[in-house]
C-alpha cells in the first residue's frame, strides 16, 4: 500500500499522542516540572537570603555609625567640659601658702570692698606714664562703652585706675572737664556724652549746648580721700541718676552712696545709703524716701518732705536745737534728727556751687 503525505502524518500525530498518553512519558514531566520548582525555589532562597544579608549588614553599619557618632559626641563634651573647668581654674586668684606673705599691688590697696554688694575694684594698670592708655584721647574711647551700657562694675574698675585718677588730678582747681560724644557747631557737648572732672567724678548723659540738661548719671570715687563728712573712710561712691537742668539734677531722681558698714563704729548710727524723691536746683524738693543702713547691716525705710532744701519738721525739737527730718516708717514715733543750722541745702552738695 502507498502512503500519502498527508498519511505520514496523520500516523506521525498518532504516534506522539499515544506517546503522551504513555505512563513513562508522564513520569518524565512530572520529574522535570518537579526539578524546574526545585531550582525556581532555590533561586528564590538565594536571592531572599542575599537581600536579607544586605539589609542586616546595613543595619549593622548604620547602627555602628550611630555609636561612633555618640561616643564622638561624648568625646567632645568631655573635651570642651575639661577646658571650660581649666579655664575656671586659671581665673580663680591661687590660695597662699601657710606662712607666705602675699605682696599686694599698690592699687588694690587703694581700692575698698563695699559691704554692701560685695563689689571690689579689680585692676591692672600700666606703670609706664608715656604709654598711650595715658591720654585723655584713649581713656575717653576707653570709657565711654561701658558707661553707654550702664556697667557699673566696670566703671567702678576703670575709676579706680592710676590713669584714670592721674587724669582727674590734673583737673584740680581748674574748672575745666574732658569730654567725647556729640558737639553742637560751636563745638559744646549737645546729645549724649561723657565728661571727665576733677575729684575722681564723672556725667553721662544728655547735653544741652555745653550744659547738662536732660537724663543723665554722675559718679564720684572717693579714693584716698577722706574729709568731714567721710571721715572714716566710710563712704566709697556717691552717685545720682536721673533728670538735670542747668547742670544740677532737678526732675526725679535718685541719691545712692556706696558704703563700707565695715568702718562703721557702732556709736555712729545710721547713715544715709539712697535717697529718692524730685530735686530742684540739686536739692530735695518734695515727697522723699530714704533708706539707711548701721554697722550691722540692718537697712530701714524713712519718708520725708522737703522744700528746695529745707525739710519739714516731723516734730518741735527747737528746744535742743534738733530737727526730725526723716519719720521711720514703719514707727512714725522714731525719727532722724538733725541739728538744727544744717536744716538748709539739703541736697547732693558736691555739685552744687
Amino acid at each position: 500500500m502507498k502512503w500519502t503525505d498527508s498519511d505520514n502524518d496523520k500516523k506521525r500525530e498518532e504516534e506522539t499522542e499515544n506517546l503522551m498518553q504513555s505512563p513513562r512519558m508522564t513520569k518524565i514531566l512530572l520529574g522535570t516540572i518537579a526539578v524546574l520548582l526545585i531550582c525556581i525555589l532555590i533561586l528564590l532562597t538565594m536571592v531572599i537570603g542575599r537581600r536579607q544579608g544586605r539589609t542586616e549588614k546595613e543595619d549593622r553599619d548604620l547602627q555602628q555609625s550611630i555609636t561612633d557618632y555618640a561616643k564622638e559626641q561624648q568625646e567632645l563634651e568631655e573635651q570642651a567640659l575639661k577646658e571650660k573647668e581649666e579655664e575656671t581654674a586659671a581665673d580663680q586668684p591661687k590660695e597662699d601658702k601657710p606662712g607666705e606673705d602675699r605682696e599686694m599691688p599698690e592699687e588694690e590697696e587703694a581700692a575698698p570692698e563695699s559691704a554692701d554688694n560685695e563689689k571690689t575694684a579689680v585692676v591692672v594698670d600700666i606703670e609706664d606714664e608715656n604709654d598711650e592708655a595715658y591720654t585723655k584721647e584713649y581713656i575717653l574711647k576707653e570709657a565711654y562703652p561701658f558707661f553707654a551700657d550702664n556697667n557699673q562694675d566696670a566703671i567702678w574698675d576703670l575709676a579706680h585706675l592710676k590713669r584714670y585718677v592721674k587724669l582727674s588730678e590734673g583737673l584740680e582747681d581748674t574748672g575745666d572737664y574732658y569730654y567725647q560724644g556729640d558737639v553742637d557747631g560751636e563745638g559744646k557737648p549737645h546729645g549724649t556724652g561723657l565728661a571727665i572732672y576733677e575729684k575722681n567724678s564723672y556725667y553721662f548723659g544728655e547735653w544741652s549746648h555745653g550744659v547738662r540738661n536732660g537724663k543723665g548719671v554722675w559718679f564720684r570715687f572717693y579714693i584716698k580721700q577722706k574729709n568731714k563728712t567721710n571721715a572714716n573712710g566710710v563712704y566709697m561712691s556717691h552717685s545720682y541718676s536721673g533728670e538735670w537742668k542747668d547742670n544740677l539734677p532737678d526732675g526725679e531722681g535718685a541719691e545712692h552712696y556706696d558704703v563700707d558698714i565695715s568702718k562703721l563704729a557702732p556709736t555712729q548710727g545710721r547713715i544715709l545709703q539712697n535717697v529718692v524723691g524730685p530735686f530742684k536746683n540739686g536739692l530735695y524738693n518734695g515727697d522723699m524716701y530714704a533708706n539707711t543702713v548701721d554697722y550691722t547691716g540692718n537697712v530701714q525705710e524713712w519718708d520725708g518732705i522737703a522744700k528746695e532744701g529745707v525739710f519739714t519738721l516731723w516734730r518741735d525739737m527747737s528746744a535742743i536745737g534738733e530737727c526730725s527730718v526723716w519719720r521711720y516708717r514703719d514707727d512714725h514715733s522714731v525719727c532722724l534728727d538733725i541739728d538744727k543750722s544744717e536744716n538748709k541745702n539739703q541736697g547732693i552738695r558736691e555739685l552744687l556751687k
